[in-house]
């Protein structure tokens, strides 16, 4: 574990509205932006960005911190591939690039970063044409290699059972990673084709080929799907080691009726095991996908798949990796409350999903019902579910050592305001990257307790932060932590300003001490100049400090707070780093 340091900000400033409702500091908050369903088609790049300018706007406002952006529907980018054509879907024709240019992956990766927003880039890894596409460019994978597909119900199939498609798709993948700051890469639930009805896959030559002895060509299509899977996992730990690895499944693992020595749902739906071939339990087991977003879209009593058991087992089966819920908006506020039909499902989905153990938040299908506000469900979010930020799911598996302190913390009144700056930490790697800062607020007597989100009032890519203030008769100290890629809870930095509680120094400090006696300690006190008790409080200081000491003049102005300040640093370090 790396050093801590503590930054105690307490300042004359006004209050804000308390939050409405108990929340994880800790939550996934996600919500897909697709294309595949033409919702940008015929927009000029004008009109696309403010359109998503306006999406990403309002998510913002709802607490969303996760975005799922659809790249890849059908073998097509979303992006300057230099593998597959530009999607139909952006310019109207596949394989023509927009004009004017631009690339609306990279734009879309700077806009969710801005906004303290995660970017994970979306695929469709085996899927290559929909039914509604009728003509394919010429640089197309189906148009160069045609014998690497089958066709099953109007779609073109990457064939699962050839390796080198199952290398091609990882290769697309390193690709994204490799050239664009996302902080994770997510796959749909299009693994083999969604069964229809009197259709059979067309793969018997495959499997006559490629079978490795299995006779069961269930078993031979899983270990297929599982293979895919194990690899994608593997090339994006070593393209980018941060980037995480996310699956959203169709929500039905395998019913129970069904049989077989598996855990199944008392459900009687689609298969995700049976009919997909998606064995998504062994994934998570096996550590292949960081996160796991079941698309368990039905309402609460369905015959075939009532969400409150789906959510209750995949709680149950599935949460050896962060379990993310994910939620169909529409259906959610159509549905009646079966114990209150006056009220839409969403207060009984939003409670099973925050009681129930393993369940680490929910992703929104799709993003422009939320941003339509269908049936009040961005009301509710900004009201009762969301009133705080929340920082990402832990995942220190895959990382989880401290970033560096930030440096420089102080505080200064400008034009139009009073501000919180401070410098990022030097970083040796991209992993030590402080790439985020959570900022915490307390009122006057409020215990410092940085695990409740009851405190947390910005989660920021920011190294500034405009600070309420109004008629300066109320004091408040402020928190900032330093997060790196994966948001882990590791730097805690607290800054006190106060008038003149310079003869308590010492108290103080012991108190903070006790506070994270194993993490080293830095406290620095802003004090008035004009104190009668500043030249007694300079004189402690120096009776505490440690060779390295330093003290500089904050900034002030006409327009500013009724004193100039000077900070007076100590800083003790407790034995461990």
């Amino acid at each position: 574990m790396r050093h801590f340091l503590l930054f105690f900000l307490a300042f004359c400033l006004s209050t804000v509205t308390a939050d409405a409702q108990s929340a994880p500091k800790r939550e996934f908050r996600g919500a897909w932006i697709q294309f595949i369903n033409g919702q940008f088609q015929g927009m000029s790049r004008d009109q696309m960005q403010a359109n998503l300018t306006g999406q990403l706007n309002a998510l913002q406002q709802c607490g969303v911190n996760t975005i799922i952006f659809q790249v890849r529907g059908e073998a097509d980018a979303f992006y300057a591939s230099p593998y597959e054509p530009w999607s139909r879907f952006l310019t109207g024709r596949q394989g023509q690039a927009p004009a004017p240019y631009w690339d609306p992956l990279a734009w879309m990766v700077d806009e969710c970063h801005k906004r303290g927003m995660e970017l994970h880039a979306w695929i469709n890894p085996f899927r290559a044409k929909t039914k509604g596409t009728t003509a394919l460019a010429m640089n197309h994978p189906y148009m160069q290699n045609p014998a690497r597909f089958f066709e099953y119900d109007g779609l073109y199939i990457f064939d699962p059972g050839l390796a080198e498609n199952r290398e091609y798709i990882c290769k697309i993948a390193a690709d994204i990673v490799r050239r664009y700051d996302v902080d994770g890469f997510h796959i749909d639930d299009y693994f083999y084709p969604y069964p229809a009805a009197g259709r059979l896959i067309p793969d018997d030559n495959t499997f006559a080929r490629f079978n490795s002895g299995m006779t069961d060509r269930a078993d031979w299509r899983r270990h297929n799907v599982n293979s895919f899977i194990s690899m994608l996992h593997d090339t994006l730990r070593s393209v980018k080691p941060w980037v995480k690895f996310g699956v959203s499944p169709f929500g039905i693992y395998h019913n129970r009726r069904s049989g077989g020595n598996i855990p199944g749902s008392e459900t009687t739906g689609l298969q995700n095991y049976d009919d997909l071939y998606a064995d998504v339990l062994l994934w998570i087991n096996k550590g292949w996908v960081d996160y796991t977003i079941p698309q368990i879209y039905w309402e609460i009593g369905h015959k075939a798949a009532d969400y409150d058991r789906l959510i209750r087992w995949w709680a149950s089966n599935a949460s050896g990796r962060p379990l993310v819920i994910g939620q169909d908006v529409e259906r959610t506020v159509k549905a009646a409350d079966l114990n209150n039909p006056a009220v839409n499902q969403m207060p009984e989905k939003f409670r099973l999903q925050r009681s129930l153990p393993g369940v680490a938040g929910s992703c929104l299908w799709y993003s422009a019902a939320v941003v339509r506000n269908e049936g009040n469900y961005a009301t509710a979010l900004q009201k009762i579910y969301h009133t705080t930020p929340a920082l990402q799911p832990a995942m220190p598996f895959i990382d989880d050592k401290a970033p560096g302190k930030p440096r420089k913390v102080k505080a200064m009144w400008m034009p139009d305001g009073y501000y919180l700056f401070w410098t990022a930490p030097k970083a040796r790697t991209a992993l030590d990257e402080a790439r985020f800062y959570a900022v915490y607020r307390f009122a006057p007597g409020e215990k410092v307790n940085l695990s409740s989100a009851a405190h947390l009032v910005a989660v920021t890519p920011q190294t500034i932060m405009k600070l309420p203030y109004t008629d300066g008769r109320a004091k408040y100290t402020y928190v900032v932590t330093a997060l790196d890629r994966l948001q882990s809870p590791k730097a805690v930095y607290l800054l006190q300003t106060f008038s003149s509680l310079c003869w308590k120094y010492q108290e103080r400090l012991n108190s903070y001490t006790n506070l994270v006696s194993h993490e080293s300690i830095e406290i620095r006190r802003f004090v008035r100049r004009d104190s009668p008790k500043f030249d007694q409080c300079q004189a402690n200081s120096r009776s505490h400090r440690p060779a390295r000491y330093r003290s500089r003049v904050g900034a002030g102005g006409s327009d500013g707070p009724p004193h100039r300040s000077v900070a007076v640093g100590c800083a003790r370090r407790n034995g461990l780093s």
